[in-house]
């Protein structure tokens, strides 16, 4: 089952330039700062109340987030959801008729196991599931 919205990921083009953005923005600094070598992507985390916004700059020309900004320009990437039972959460939308972009969970940033399904299927919306590990 889902739980709440885990976090918001947002595609930028630089990291640095962005946290300087978000700082003033949410007058604070990013909790965590991670290299996702797998998806070759930096994430950048804020902490906002019970919120929290990811940044992601892609660090290659083919990672996902680079090809995003190529063909969409920066902003919204996708939405997380928290869920307990990551395993059991994709087999149900399998299920439920819902193309999954991960078939099983992989390990991501912010110490989650993570796995997306695909925005064909969520009105243009890119889900991410998200589980602690």
């Amino acid at each position: 089952m889902m739980q709440k919205i885990e976090h918001i990921g947002i595609a930028v083009k630089d990291a640095e330039k962005s946290i300087a953005l978000f700082n003033l923005l949410l007058n604070q600094e990013p909790y965590k700062k991670e290299v996702v070598e797998s998806e070759s992507v930096q994430t950048i985390f804020y902490q906002n109340g019970p919120n929290k916004i990811e940044l992601l700059q892609g660090l290659s020309e083919d990672s996902a987030i680079s090809k995003f900004i190529a063909k969409k320009g920066e902003g919204i990437h996708h939405i997380a959801f928290a869920v307990e039972d990551i395993v059991a959460e994709l087999k149900r939308l399998k299920e439920a008729g819902f193309q999954l972009i991960h078939e099983t969970p992989k390990l991501g940033a912010d110490n989650k196991l993570i796995a997306f399904v695909h925005p064909k299927d969520t009105n243009g919306v890119l889900i991410e599931l998200c589980q602690e590990r």
